[in-house]
Formats: C-alpha cells, sequence, structure tokens
C-alpha cells in the first residue's frame, strides 16, 4: 500500500534525522557559522523519535488485513482514510502554533509585510523629562548595532545604572525610573534590546539572545571611558520583567559580574510563564504550550526549554533588590520568592500588594522610591 510505504519511509527519516542533525550542527560549528550548544538538540531530537515511532507503528497496524477495535472491523479502505485524518490532525494541532511561534518572537517594521508584531519605538526623550543626554550605538557587527541613552548624574556621580526594559518594550518606558535615579546621584544608561526602538534586528527570544546583548551593554561601559572616570563607584544593573531574567542570564552564562541588582518581575522557567498566559487565555497549557516553545525554538536556533531564570540565580554574587506585584498574573510570588532564596548574598524581596503585571512604580511609587533609595544608599 502506498500509504502504508510513505508511512514506513517517513518513520525511517525521521528516526534517522537527529543523527543527520548532529552532523550538521558539529560541521556548521567547526566552521563558526553558529552555536551549536544553541542549538535546542534534545527537544527536536524527543519530536523526531516520538514522530518516527509513531509512524512505524501506523505502518505495523496497516499491514494487517483488517483493523480491528473491540470487536468492530475497519474496511480496508478507511485505512487510508484514517491515516490522511491523522495527518490532517497532526497539522492542524501544529500550524497554528508554528505561525503563533514566529508571531510572537518576529517584529516588523512599518509598511513591512510580516506575521511579526509592530516594532516599538520610543515615542518621548530623555529631553521631555527636563534630562541631558547623548545616544550612542554599541556596534554588534557591521549591520548590526544596540543604541542607548546616557544620562549623566548633574551632582558627583554615586556609580552607573544599565537600565534594561521588558518584552516588546523601548527604553523610553523607563525614564521614570530613571529620573528617580538621576536624582539620586547615579548616572543611567537606557538600552533597547535587539529588535525593538532604536536597535538593529527583527527577533525577540524572552531573554536568551537579550542577555547577550546586557553582556554586550555591561562589558563595554566597564571598560570605556564612561565607565573608568567612575571606575570606583558601582555598576548596577536595573531590569523589568524579560530585562530581568536576561540579566539573571548574562550574570549566569555570560560571566558579568556586577556590583549589584534590582530587579522586577522576573520570571522563574520560561515554559512556566508560557503556561500562565494560556491559562489566562483560557487555553490549555498542555501541550500548547510544549508544542509553541518547541517551534519557537525550533526558528530561533535557541533553547527555550533550558531558559531559567531561578537556575541562573545561583550565580549571582552581589547584593540584590527584587520587586514582585501580588496579583501578577504570569508570575506568582512563590516563584519570586524562589527565585531570591537562591541568591547568595544580601537580597530583599518587595511586594506590591495591589499590583499586576505592570510598571511597579506607577502603582505605588512611594513604597518603589523607599526600597530603591534604602539599596542604593547601603551600597559601597
Amino acid at each position: 500500500m502506498r500509504c502504508r510505504s510513505l508511512l514506513l519511509n517517513l518513520g525511517c527519516i525521521l528516526l534517522l534525522a537527529p543523527l543527520g542533525m548532529i552532523a550538521v550542527l558539529v560541521g556548521l560549528h567547526w566552521l563558526g557559522w553558529l552555536n551549536a550548544w544553541q542549538f535546542p538538540l534534545i527537544p527536536v531530537a524527543k519530536f523526531c523519535i516520538f514522530g518516527g515511532l509513531g509512524c512505524l507503528g501506523l505502518a505495523w497496524v496497516m499491514q494487517r488485513d483488517r483493523l480491528q477495535w473491540q470487536g468492530f472491523r475497519w474496511p480496508r479502505q478507511w485505512q487510508k482514510q484514517w491515516c490522511i485524518g491523522l495527518l490532517i490532525t497532526f497539522l492542524c494541532a501544529n500550524l497554528p502554533l508554528y505561525l503563533l511561534a514566529y508571531h510572537v518572537t518576529q517584529v516588523r517594521s512599518p509598511g513591512q509585510l510580516s506575521l511579526g508584531r509592530p516594532r516599538p519605538s520610543n515615542t518621548i526623550t530623555p529631553s521631555d523629562r527636563g534630562l541631558a543626554y547623548t545616544t550612542q550605538t554599541i556596534a554588534l557587527s557591521p549591520s548590526q548595532h544596540l543604541e542607548t541613552w546616557e544620562i549623566s548624574s548633574p551632582v558627583n556621580s554615586k556609580g552607573t545604572i544599565l537600565a534594561f526594559s521588558g518584552n516588546l518594550s523601548v527604553k523610553s518606558h523607563l525614564l521614570a525610573q530613571t529620573e528617580y535615579f538621576v536624582s539620586l546621584g547615579f548616572d543611567v544608561i537606557l538600552t533597547d534590546f535587539q529588535g525593538v526602538g532604536g536597535s538593529t534586528g527583527q527577533t525577540i527570544t524572552v531573554g536568551i539572545n537579550e542577555a547577550q546583548d546586557v553582556a554586550t551593554v555591561f562589558n563595554h561601559f566597564k571598560t570605556n571611558q564612561f565607565s573608568q572616570e567612575h571606575s570606583h563607584f558601582p555598576l548596577i544593573l536595573y531590569g523589568v520583567s524579560m530585562g530581568s531574567s536576561a540579566i539573571l542570564r548574562a550574570i549566569a552564562l555570560h560571566q558579568i559580574s556586577p556590583d549589584a541588582i534590582i530587579l522586577e518581575q522576573p520570571f522563574a522557567r520560561l515554559i512556566d510563564g508560557v503556561k500562565s498566559r494560556l491559562r489566562y487565555r483560557q487555553i490549555p497549557a498542555f501541550p500548547t504550550a510544549e508544542l509553541l516553545l518547541f517551534w519557537a525554538s525550533l526558528q530561533r536556533g535557541i533553547n527555550g526549554f533550558g531558559h531559567h531564570p531561578i537556575e541562573f540565580a545561583r550565580a549571582v554574587r552581589c547584593p540584590a533588590l527584587v520587586f514582585q506585584g501580588a496579583n501578577d498574573n504570569w508570575t506568582t510570588v512563590s516563584e519570586v520568592e524562589a527565585i531570591v532564596e537562591n541568591f547568595t548574598e544580601k537580597k530583599e524581596l518587595v511586594v506590591f500588594p495591589t499590583a499586576g503585571h505592570q510598571q511597579l512604580m506607577s502603582v505605588d511609587g512611594d513604597l518603589w522610591r523607599s526600597a530603591v533609595a534604602n539599596f542604593l544608599n547601603e551600597l559601597k
């Protein structure tokens, strides 16, 4: 039967595919064209193995003269229809998630035809808040760069704060916090991650590739003249949501060593964050979250299943201040408490009783400012 032969061939191809992928990845890694360690090989291999075994199992069943189930006999001509039905079911279940994975990790510029989300842009500048600033770019490659705003304290600087925003957010969204940091005597560097604002790029990876952006900015300002003038003052990282998780990943995997960190609403594990958003929209979390993350990982060449800020927190070797909203729909207080528990140095968790997943400074500005001021004043 043609259908059975097709299933046998497809099953064999899927079972052998992981070996082929390993060979290709080793070759490309050796040539320096990609980092093979960032490829989600284990999830892809599992998908291929289970898919291959499923095809071979179905082919074995179809070789029998008749399919039987609890005494009911299925005519031979139904077997092809059943096989086609399974393939259609597979496509219907995976194609929408494949497209959704592309949509949530891709941005498009105005006028560009794409399935991605509109590219966020900075709508205001520090000048609108009375802050003097300069715009700089940090080259990533001949055609790629990160855009930053450098804002100096009008009084003697007490240190430098590198600030990073959340998912699909831009640096202008952190100007309220920046204004307060500057009033305390700190210089502030605001950065657009790749894919948003004034930086190049068209993809979002929810803190995975963004961690490299954090490390790039940190190393740049740790070694350049701007920071050398204040080398004896602390260099602090501040992040919101995805920015917080990118900071933790950068510390753990890119070996940066800030003098302190301030985090707002970090998530514990990417897969849990995806599940919470699906539940909020009353969509079954399993297996939707796993399939969505699988396709996103495959498309972007990353391993979303291994993105665990709660584990990265163990690498933090500096004081940490963490903010969390009690009514956050994406990350629970208990998950954030587990992250804080993994910090090995001085740590403090401040919970905003009425806040959800939002700018916490706008919910209770007095609590936010008081906690930040006390934390920064205690830094040596």
